[in-house]
């Protein structure tokens, strides 16, 4: 059994958001359905959780038929195969994504509000439904003149504009396949991931805009034409300079100068919507590829019944094309409501960048990250006393665990009665795992609850239960977005070693997790990258809450060096980057007393080294388990691709470190 994590706070902590019980929401109008139609009695979310995963085949059909669900052909049954990996979700049934995002409905009359653009210098625009659509048919009709047709691989190197989303619906609705990269990724990391898929046709851009820099990205895109030889064509964005060229691609005016029909391929439920990638830190990124169906169905969930967005509702998250979030964000389209696309710096020309973006366009669903949070809350930002934000109601927070004080920040300067959506799940499912809901409260430092048809609960090393003690984050039922089969993987081998190795038949996410007897969860950090001092484990998340909540301190990695199975523990390693002016002698004595107060005497580091910064791949995510292998002697190329990193310099001192530099 694991044991006791250091820092483990068993009290019942704060509540800081309630529901009121006075406001209708998409979750309680559910429950009152399902009661209605299906004989299912829920007093509480608990109950209706419980239901979703204990009839997980009752479940999953009556969220589809509640939520509006378009089948061309009816499914079935709701599970051919109820087994992981291999689960075969509504066989028989045919659908498209794109239809669910553009066919007229509440939210998506002609004159509504589609789509509101905001790039960093103040380029802004809005899209009517009516000009999406004609948009989405010419892109359409561009794609066909190109012979593109289902199966087909259109891949795009290009910002979260509204040029990618129409490319991107586009192909959904011909049935082809989808893959997208952000235009800051470099030349090489752009290759690893879309050659393994062989694309028919590229859309780039000629540059973008990030910090108050512009930057031209056209010698990236001519190496990509020549390394990728399946490419029929590549479509230019002028996105910088109207002017923009290049040799042996299309002008997008080009490419959507004739209007087309708005139409849909039925395509199976399992059928490829897009290939997401592994954060390729070792070796070539896996592409993830998601079906039509288990996204629709799982993006329709978790958007209108746990983020109650809808018609009139204005979703915004803050996102590269090259993270998973973008994917999320453009399905607020299925719901109905307007999505908020940015492109640029969060931080440009200052932190309250972000802030002004909501004020300006009444956002009600706000998305960022954990480092922005804090990043605000260290910076002293108020955003409720400079910003008019009383169109927003919720914030959410990914990317990494979201400390208590970043809880209480919200609370505090941005708004009592703002819902803090902490969320946690994976490129691998494109959705969360554990988040919130309307009708649950929010306990500070905690996760609200697992999301409905998310069967996840901690074990321990043997495969057992654990409440309210740290473990391994499983999924024990099937979910629809679970990866229809990862790229270039014909048996399946890959999948397996990835999610299903180390318990047959459960899905190993590879996070510590603490589930609570409240039903709230506490995500402690990977699992592959626990802190294990003196027999007290403890995830880096705990450890980088306390690091981080100095002022002198911008960022810092935790490393044990200890090897799996050693007898005798190794050094405990924290590498920091300072702010300007901070000295780390004046700082090192406070550390150490905090680290020691708040954690435990086993988790002080036996050393701290100054860096200038910390190695971080393409989405953001610290190099934990790389640094890790490096520091343990294993050859850098083996230990990480260095294309897949956002700063690859970075980690020359620890290469330094270890001697193979």
């Amino acid at each position: 059994m694991l044991t006791g994590m250091a820092g483990v706070d068993t009290e019942t902590p704060d509540v800081l958001w309630t529901p009121d019980p006075d406001t209708a929401s998409a979750m309680a109008e559910f429950t009152a359905w399902v009661r209605e139609h299906r004989g299912v009695d829920a007093p509480d979310y608990a109950a209706l959780h419980a239901w979703s995963v204990t009839d997980v085949e009752g479940f999953w059909p009556a969220a589809a038929e509640f939520l509006g669900v378009r089948f061309h052909a009816a499914p079935s049954a709701t599970l051919g195969a109820a087994q992981m990996p291999g689960a075969q979700w509504f066989p028989g049934a045919t659908l498209n994504y794109a239809e669910h995002a553009l066919t007229p409905a509440p939210g998506r009359a002609d004159d509504d509000i589609a789509v509101v653009f905001a790039r960093e210098d103040g380029l802004e625009r809005t899209l009517t439904h009516a000009e999406l659509r004609d948009a989405v048919g010419r892109a359409r009709a561009g794609l066909l003149r190109i012979g593109v047709g289902r199966g087909d691989r259109v891949v795009a190197l290009a910002p979260n504009s509204p040029e990618t989303l129409v490319a991107f619906l586009a192909a959904a609705s011909l049935g082809a396949i989808w893959s997208s990269c952000s235009p800051d990724f470099g030349a090489r990391a752009v290759h690893d991931r879309f050659a393994q898929i062989e694309p028919t046709v590229l859309l780039a851009v000629d540059g973008y805009v990030y910090g108050g820099k512009r930057f031209d990205i056209r010698p990236t895109v001519a190496a990509l034409q020549a390394q990728l030889p399946t490419l029929r064509a590549t479509v230019l964005v002028p996105y910088l300079d109207p002017a923009a060229d290049l040799d042996r691609t299309v002008p997008w005016a080009e490419f959507t100068g004739e209007p087309g029909e708005l139409a849909f391929e039925p395509v199976p439920f399992d059928h490829p919507l897009w290939v997401l990638y592994s954060s390729g830190t070792t070796g070539l990124p896996k592409g993830i590829v998601h079906g039509h169906g288990g996204i629709v169905v799982e993006h329709m969930k978790a958007l209108r019944l746990h983020l109650d967005l809808g018609p009139g509702g204005r979703f915004f998250w803050f996102t590269t094309t090259g993270w998973m979030m973008w994917n999320f964000l453009i399905s607020g389209l299925l719901v109905g409501a307007t999505i908020v696309l940015f492109d640029g710096n969060p931080g440009h020309p200052d932190l309250g960048a972000l802030w002004r973006l909501a004020e300006r366009h009444r956002i009600s669903y706000l998305g960022t990250s954990a480092p922005y949070i804090q990043a605000c809350l260290k910076a002293g930002l108020r955003p409720r006393e400079e910003f008019d934000l009383s169109a927003l109601r919720a914030i959410g927070s990914t990317g990494a665990p979201l400390s208590a004080e970043g809880f209480r920040w919200i609370g505090d300067a941005v708004g009592e009665d703002v819902q803090i959506c902490s969320v946690s799940g994976g490129t691998d499912v494109c959705a969360a795992f554990v988040g919130s809901a309307p009708t649950v409260p929010v306990w500070l430092g905690e996760i609200s609850c697992a999301a409905l048809g998310a069967a996840v609960v901690a074990y321990d090393e043997k495969g057992q239960e654990l409440l309210d003690e740290v473990g391994e984050l499983v999924i024990t039922k099937p979910m629809p977005s679970m990866p229809v089969m990862f790229w270039n993987d014909p048996d399946g081998t890959r999948l397996r070693e990835a999610y299903f190795s180390e318990f047959p038949g459960v899905w190993r996410h590879g996070d510590w997790v603490r589930l609570t007897p409240r039903g709230s969860y506490v995500i402690y950090g990977r699992s592959d990258s626990t802190l294990n001092r003196g027999g007290v484990r403890m995830g880096t998340a705990d450890f980088y809450a306390v690091v981080e909540g100095f002022e002198e301190i911008s960022d810092s990695l935790v490393i044990d060096t200890t090897e799996l199975g050693a007898k005798d523990e190794g050094a405990l390693l924290c590498f920091l980057v300072l702010a300007p002016g901070a000295s780390l002698d004046e700082l090192e004595p406070r550390l150490r007393k905090a680290l020691r107060s708040e954690l435990s005497p086993r988790h002080v580091p036996d050393r701290f080294v100054l860096v200038d910064a910390i190695p971080r791949t393409l989405n953001g995510k610290k190099c934990e388990v790389p640094v890790k292998k490096i520091l343990a002697g294993v050859a850098p190329d083996k230990a990480v691709s260095r294309g897949a990193l956002q700063n690859p310099d970075a980690l020359a001192p620890f290469l330094d470190l270890a001697g193979t530099r």
